[in-house]
């Protein structure tokens, strides 16, 4: 059995991009641990550390006790407020620039592609810049909300009906956007090719979005530091850093 190297791995990588016509990427949480945003799943760093996902993070438990949703997603909330994009998030907003990217479709909620500079991107677990009122609906900035909490640890209220205000986050028990989702289903049906990265693919429906796009014929690269269950169907898979990868496909594209 022949091991590709990494410089090869680049290199096929770099090809597939310049044969295709409609390219998507699909990112999850590996992509920001280097903005210093944690994972949910790593043993030192996850987010669910010490935490019962249900009873922490469902809209049934927002519901139920907001002060804890709250408590848990304060650190959370004030990392990812002073998180900047990293050399991955550049990358992906450069492809988008020099025309070889369409979308990004992302797990992320830290607004990390946008504030990159991306300019289609489907979030598909929500994201930070608003939050709603879940009694009345009526929608707020985020930003000032959040930042108001991280500093007195008080759950926001609705100034009009002093209902609870919930970041504009997907908590496990809702659905998924549907005009969201929909845009990214398709975006992927049109793709040729779909880029992964820093995804375990162990999150559904999110994680059904890549199978869809091998089920209509698009191929897949995958950047991942561990396997994942899409490796199999996958022409090139590397496992390292995406924030080295994602720039050196991006020189080569640029100098090749």
């Amino acid at each position: 059995m022949i091991t590709e190297t990494y410089t090869e791995k680049i290199h096929r990588a770099v090809a597939l991009f310049k044969n295709s016509n409609y390219v998507v990427s699909f990112t999850g949480a590996g992509i920001s641990t280097e903005s210093g945003i944690p994972d949910f799943r790593s043993p030192d760093s996850g987010l669910w550390q010490g935490a019962d996902p249900m009873e922490t993070a469902s809209i049934f438990g927002f519901k139920k006790n907001p002060q804890n949703f709250y408590n848990w997603v304060r650190p959370l909330a004030k990392t990812t407020m002073d998180a900047q994009p990293n050399l991955a998030h550049m990358a992906l907003a450069r492809l988008e620039q020099i025309g070889y990217l369409k979308s990004i479709i992302t797990q992320n909620i830290d607004m990390l592609h946008t504030r990159a500079g991306n300019k289609t991107v489907h979030e598909l677990h929500g994201h930070m810049r608003e939050a709603t009122c879940i009694s009345c609906f009526s929608v707020f900035d985020g930003e000032p909300i959040l930042l108001q909490f991280i500093e007195d640890g008080i759950v926001p209220h609705c100034p009009n009906c002093q209902g609870v205000i919930k970041p504009n986050v997907i908590l496990f028990g809702e659905q998924l956007p549907i005009q969201v989702f929909q845009a990214a289903q398709k975006a992927t049906r049109e793709s040729d090719l779909m880029i992964i990265i820093g995804s375990s693919l162990e999150v559904a429906p999110a994680s059904d979005i890549p199978l869809l796009a091998t089920y209509t014929g698009a191929k897949l690269i995958i950047i991942n530091l561990e396997p994942t269950m899409a490796d199999n169907k996958a022409d090139v898979v590397i496992n390292t850093r995406a924030a080295q990868a994602l720039p050196d496909i991006v020189w080569q594209l640029e100098n090749s």
